[in-house]
């Protein structure tokens, strides 16, 4: 997101709730992450406020990002989201979706969940955070990294640092701050 986000989305009935509660807040439940990461992904070429206004369909349609049953999917499931239009029907991210769940499994085996994958490579630059999840997970560009890594409280600029969600996001030690070794001052 831009520094525009700051000004335009508290009160916004798309983005609001979303802008205060949730971007830039640090979050290690699994289902959280996989949406994030899921959500992000189907943003790639359209605006953030289509992906939220289709968030609910999301849900349903990815059985509210439980990732052992979206790892489960195959081609019917597939073919089923290629039909549903409450969601974005691109195969790529949807054959992304259920690959995506199974390589998180992956690193439950290999971490003990996502969240300890996401904190075991902390901290890293924005590009080496690109390069680690293209060769961890399918259709994950720079962009799709960066968004979702702010989204979760793992790289900074979420929030410009005069908005007022800026120093509640403080108060809840993102990865971000706490590698840099800042101490909130509020």
């Amino acid at each position: 997101m831009s520094s525009a986000y700051c000004r335009f989305a508290p009160g916004d009935p798309t983005h609001g709730r979303y802008h205060d509660t949730e971007y830039g807040f640090p979050t290690v439940e699994e289902s959280v992450l996989f949406e994030r990461l899921i959500l992000e992904i189907n943003q790639a070429g359209l605006s953030w406020a289509t992906i939220l206004k289709k968030r609910a369909a999301f849900r349903a349609a990815y059985a509210d990002f439980a990732v052992d049953q979206v790892a489960a999917f195959g081609t019917v499931q597939i073919e089923q989201l290629l039909a549903d239009p409450g969601i974005i029907r691109n195969r790529l991210k949807i054959e992304a979706a259920a690959e995506n769940a199974r390589r998180i499994q992956a690193l439950r085996q290999s971490h003990g969940s996502f969240a300890l994958w996401l904190a075991a490579h902390h901290p890293r630059s924005a590009a080496e955070w690109t390069q680690l999840f293209r060769r961890t997970f399918r259709f994950t560009g720079g962009q799709i990294v960066g968004e979702f890594l702010m989204s979760t409280g793992y790289l900074p600029c979420a929030h410009e640092p005069d908005c007022p969600v800026f120093a509640g996001i403080l108060q809840h030690s993102p990865p971000w701050a706490v590698a840099r070794h800042l101490n909130p001052p509020y």
